[in-house]
């Protein structure tokens, strides 16, 4: 993850006075994991963040389960998702397990109030849309292909440059981190890493706001959003300094690594968090033995479920696929290269396909939402070389 970074005024020594142009103290907060003994921030606020004036029960955030009578792959095709509501309340859950949940939304408007997800950790891969993360660390602008991720009890929200946008959500039950073997004893990004520290973008700048008023902060947790008022605006931090905020990696700069043979998965690897990992798939020289199969090779999930999702360009291994698709390959059963993609990989130099992979350690339950858009002839697509 990235490193040390501070924003906006601090005192000289943590954990003593600092005070206020009036005279009075700043309250300081400590934001971190572990129970102290992880990563953390700390943070110095206008007012006490424990100041709550009113707290209520929204609503339960409870799925239907699809629960398909076989074991089967799925193709799901989300191009056509309603857009609707903000990048929180318009997420439409697809899958999920006890690690990770795993949604897609198009949202059409901003947060005209704020979230903290105190359930999880959040990774949002930004397909289309440009907008700013407001945060108490500050403000964070994004860009399509930008990952970001947020810490789970960060309070922030979401403004969106127009009503264009499509994000995938993972949910994590545990921090979403760069692979421990890209870093070296000193948390530094190895030469050997797919990316580099300068690739990572922390916010811009703190906008301290002192206001009095009344502000929601929407608290997810337990399964159920809580809605919590205050008399002041949440994002009143004079200045922070430690390891835990939100920061963005585009999927544009990850530097892929290619070999003479196909490689296999795990050289994709962007993230990883407990019970999953992340791949990014992106543009690439093929591989350049002289009697290279430059396609993936047949293999079946003996341990995990996979998930690919689809962002641009020509899947070479796979047909009938659209910009926006999910496929879930379920363990125990084969996948591969479709008809007519071996012997049409052969000579191939480059692909331009970009696709994110999420694969998981358990085994994934599907969604109603999934099932609306399930395309259920694709267990078959290997039978014949005229799927369209």
């Amino acid at each position: 993850m990235p490193s040390y970074y501070s924003l906006g005024r601090l005192p000289p020594k943590r954990h003593t006075q600092f005070r206020k142009p009036d005279g009075g103290l700043f309250q300081e907060e400590i934001f971190g994991t572990e129970a102290f003994s992880g990563v953390y921030s700390t943070l110095y606020h206008y007012n006490p963040p424990t100041r709550v004036s009113h707290i209520k029960k929204l609503k339960d955030l409870a799925v239907i389960p699809w629960r398909p009578d076989i074991h089967r792959h799925h193709h799901v095709r989300t191009k056509d998702l309603e857009p609707a509501g903000n990048p929180v309340e318009g997420r439409q859950p697809l899958f999920y397990n006890n690690d990770v949940f795993i949604s897609s939304v198009r949202p059409t408007e901003g947060m005209e109030w704020f979230f903290r997800n105190a359930q999880g950790d959040e990774l949002y891969f930004v397909h289309e849309g440009r907008g700013v993360l407001e945060s108490v660390f500050g403000v964070l602008p994004f860009k399509p292909g930008d990952f970001i991720v947020v810490p789970r009890g960060t309070t922030y929200r979401f403004s969106l440059e127009d009503r264009k946008n499509r994000f995938l959500v993972a949910e994590s039950a545990g921090p979403v981190e760069v692979p421990r073997r890209y870093r070296n004893d000193y948390g530094q990004l190895t030469e050997l890493a797919p990316f580099c520290d300068r690739d990572f973008r922390r916010p811009e700048k703190l906008v301290t706001h002192d206001e009095a008023g009344e502000f929601e902060v929407k608290v997810k947790v337990e399964n159920s959003l809580m809605s919590y008022i205050f008399n002041f605006h949440p994002l009143d931090v004079e200045g922070w300094d430690g390891y835990l905020y939100p920061w963005i990696f585009n999927v544009n700069d990850f530097e892929p690594i290619t070999g003479r043979v196909h490689q296999p998965p795990p050289v994709h690897q962007a993230f990883e968090a407990p019970g999953f990992d992340v791949l990014a798939f992106v543009p690439r020289k093929l591989d350049y033995h002289p009697l290279a199969v430059t396609v993936p090779y047949n293999h079946s999930n003996i341990d995990s479920d996979e998930i690919l999702y689809y962002v641009s360009g020509d899947f070479t291994s796979r047909k009938g696929i659209e910009i926006g698709s999910f496929t879930l390959h379920r363990r125990g059963v084969h996948h591969g290269p479709q008809p007519g993609a071996l012997e049409a990989s052969v000579g191939k130099e480059a692909t331009n396909e970009m696709a994110i992979m999420v694969e998981t350690r358990k085994a994934l339950k599907v969604t109603s939402v999934a099932e609306r858009f399930d395309d259920a002839t694709y267990p078959f697509s290997w039978l014949t070389p005229t799927v369209k």
